[in-house]
């Protein structure tokens, strides 16, 4: 970040969804890890936006079990082919190629973009995180028990699904 705040690191300062770290800004309604750093862009923009989000590998969201190493590949092939659609969901068409890397346990995904508005910059940092987010949700595979990250993206959904339940009895059931 700069010494000078710019247009977006303002917005990201002031939105409810935003907290800031030693490195820039996390976004506290994921469960993931995340990194937001906003710089100053050339011209009539409001600034460079970077993100990177941290991810388990299947097989550290997996608890006590080794996942067999094609399924992992296989999977970790089919979440890079997904997150190519990461900018479909934001405001910006002014973006690098998402950079997907596998490390060890953890999968990073780095985010680059120019807003041309730092409201609209913003708003686009918190839905491509969530498309992170959901993307890596689709890729959970059944029969495996999950720990971390994975674990709480599963009961978070089964909450939502039970209280959405809860709903339809409460209206008299889903409508004809």
């Amino acid at each position: 970040m700069t010494d000078r705040q710019t247009p977006i690191a303002s917005e990201l300062e002031s939105h409810d969804a935003f907290d800031r770290t030693d490195d820039g800004y996390d976004l506290s309604t994921t469960v993931f890890e995340t990194m937001i750093t906003a710089n100053d862009a050339e011209g009539k923009r409001d600034g460079r936006v970077r993100i990177t989000v941290t991810l388990p590998t299947l097989d550290a969201a997996v608890a006590d079990e080794v996942v067999a190493s094609p399924v992992e590949d296989g999977w970790f092939e089919t979440l890079e082919r997904r997150l190519q659609d990461v900018f479909t969901v934001a405001h910006t068409s002014t973006h690098d190629e998402p950079v997907v890397e596998r490390d060890g346990e953890e999968v990073r995904v780095r985010l680059a973009y120019t807003a041309w508005d730092a409201g609209e910059g913003v708003a686009d940092a918190k839905a491509v995180i969530e498309f992170v987010e959901g993307t890596f949700a689709q890729g959970i595979i059944p029969g495996y028990e999950y720990q971390g990250e994975a674990a709480t993206l599963l009961e978070n959904a089964q909450n939502r699904g039970q209280q959405a339940a809860e709903g339809d009895k409460n209206s008299g059931g889903m409508p004809l």
